[in-house]
């Protein structure tokens, strides 16, 4: 083990929002599901890697939690008595992501993580306790650039694709340019050379060479393929944005077995979003990344089965089941199938956008703070709740930001409180009426070249990022012909479908007309952004997923053999 670093922590230890210290009452609570532990100076209590490690609280001495290895090694805080030792990534199923090595001998009380998350889950007082430290830690963590490296080119598509599949996991990272001193250093070190795309540098001396999602995922502990394809489920949910996190969880807390598998990652589009401020019992706001991660949190309380990344790319029946083809030749069967499938980000029509992908364009705003050094500017393009909370939240990382927008008001598409805040908000001019013409940067986006409509008059801003949210367009190639949908892709449902539909078959045999979130086939639904006629918000969203699971149940009543 490296020696502990003379420098001082990263973290400050007596930053009570960071590290409060336990009540006697939490540690006695804790007590009743683990031991007391004395520890020698040197001992290693976790390392770096682990992916089963018990929750620690300090009782007497000193630790120290590092991270790095070698040369790099750095103390990240120093814990002592009443310090609780934890991270978020043990209700993730990630991998620790850092060292602790005793620093001062004494004792430690150790819990078991299954039971300490199933205390979290039980207790809500405490559960709440934890989550939000544990949140505001892994904030602290995100700015100080810490955990999985990123070595790839700016101009590369798969590097732009592994630190997307990263800030939609959650996962802690950082990426240097493979023209950057530090990641030629990095590759010297480890006899890399001459690559055919990005490197990921994980604990120790371990990397990948241009991983696949899959690869990267597995390595990084995000949730493998996990569902079980030789059961038949009663719910396999595709999509897990949080129409398909509200139909997973309500589904398994009602005793249905559920799979919930998504290509990229828990969360969806929503997870992406800086603030939430319009979802009931938040009044002060809620991150996406928050949101998702609670949901992820109860979808595992109640035993689903959890399988990212894992894409869907057929639906057919088979012996009175349905069955959901997967991209590595697998397939579900199911006697209920709900469609989560969000929808995918519309590009603007501009030539040469894509070479600025990982350089300056995106299309969530959490990429773009990631990328923007302090004080530099961005723009954000969309009329819709979305831009408005992208500019807001940009706004307040310090950032001047211009809002452009193709209509010539926000009335239309972003809600009243926004509008308000973005009125209020001097680092925000909004451009009413004008699109957006160019792009241009030596290497890495730095202008953008914006046209008023009416008048034809252009301008060049000064930006180092564009925050693309100019609406999306579903996901349901693979679904057609299958199941009924609208002319833009999106699945029709309940009344949409039509007329006399409950004369047409298998619904005459069934008696009954299709539930309001039910597609054209039987017991297969829609929910959220993908549905035709769907409210773009997430409260809907989850209002559909719960609306799905009511239905299915009268579904499965009707059709389940005794």
């Amino acid at each position: 083990m490296s020696p502990i670093p003379e420098t001082a922590p990263l973290l400050d230890s007596e930053d009570p929002a960071l590290f409060p210290k336990l009540t006697e009452t939490q540690v006695e609570l804790l007590a009743r599901h683990g031991e007391v532990r004395s520890t020698a100076e040197g001992e290693v209590l976790f390392r770096e890697g682990d992916d089963r490690y018990d929750v620690m609280v300090v009782l007497e001495g000193r630790v120290s939690v590092m991270v790095g290895t070698g040369e790099d090694t750095r103390e990240l805080v120093s814990q002592g008595p009443g310090d609780l030792m934890v991270e978020l990534n043990l209700f993730t199923g990630q991998t620790t992501g850092a060292t602790g090595v005793v620093r001062e001998a004494g004792s430690v009380l150790a819990v078991p993580g299954d039971e300490f998350r199933d205390l979290v889950g039980r207790d809500l007082s405490f559960g709440d306790f934890v989550l939000q430290t544990l949140f505001r830690r892994r904030q602290a963590l995100e700015r100080l650039q810490l955990g999985i490296r990123i070595l790839g080119s700016r101009f590369d598509r798969d590097t732009q694709r592994l630190r997307e599949f990263a800030v939609r996991n959650r996962l802690l990272y950082d990426w240097v340019d493979v023209d950057d001193p530090r990641a030629r250093a990095s590759l010297a070190e480890l006899g890399i050379a001459d690559t055919l795309g990005p490197v990921v540098l994980l604990s120790g001396r371990r990397f990948l060479v241009n991983p696949s999602d899959e690869e990267f995922g597995s390595a990084a502990g995000v949730h493998a393929r996990s569902a079980a394809t030789g059961r038949i489920y009663d719910v396999v949910v595709v999509g897990a944005g949080p129409a398909g996190l509200a139909a997973s969880v309500y589904a398994a807390a009602g005793g249905l077995s559920t799979c919930l598998l998504d290509g990229v990652a828990v969360g969806g589009q929503a997870a992406t979003s800086g603030r939430i401020e319009n979802y009931l019992g938040f009044p002060a706001g809620v991150s996406g990344a928050e949101l998702a991660e609670r949901a992820q949190l109860q979808a595992q309380k109640f035993g689903v089965a959890i399988s990212i990344p894992t894409r869907a790319i057929g639906l057919s029946e088979r012996d009175g089941f349905h069955v959901v083809s997967l991209d590595g030749g697998e397939e579900l069967q199911a006697r209920v199938v709900v469609l989560a499938l969000g929808v995918q980000y519309r590009q603007l029509p501009i030539d040469g956008l894509t070479d600025y992908q990982g350089a300056g364009v995106t299309y969530a705003v959490d990429v773009a703070r990631g990328e923007l050094a302090p004080g530099q500017a961005a723009v954000v393009v969309g009329g819709a709740n979305s831009a408005g909370q992208a500019a807001l939240t940009l706004a307040e990382d310090g950032h001047h930001v211009f809002l452009v927008v193709r209509a010539e008001s926000l009335g239309a598409g972003m809600a009243r409180y926004l509008r308000d805040r973005i009125d209020s908000d001097a680092e925000i001019d909004v451009l009413l009426g004008h699109e957006v013409r160019a792009v241009a940067g030596d290497g890495h986006l730095d202008q953008i070249t914006v046209e008023e409509t009416a008048s034809g008059r252009q301008r060049t801003l000064s930006a180092n990022a564009i925050v693309v949210l100019i609406g999306a367009q579903p996901r349901t190639e693979w679904l057609a012909g299958e199941i009924d949908l609208d002319e833009d892709g999106f699945i029709l449902t309940g009344p949409r479908l039509g007329t006399g539909v409950g004369q047409r078959e298998p619904w005459k045999t069934l008696e009954r007309e299709p539930f309001l979130v039910e597609t054209s086939r039987p017991g297969v639904f829609a929910v959220g952004d993908v549905r035709s006629g769907s409210t773009k918000m997430v409260a809907p969203a989850t209002g559909d997923g719960g609306m799905a699971v009511r239905f299915a149940g009268q579904h499965l009543a009707r059709t389940r053999a005794p």
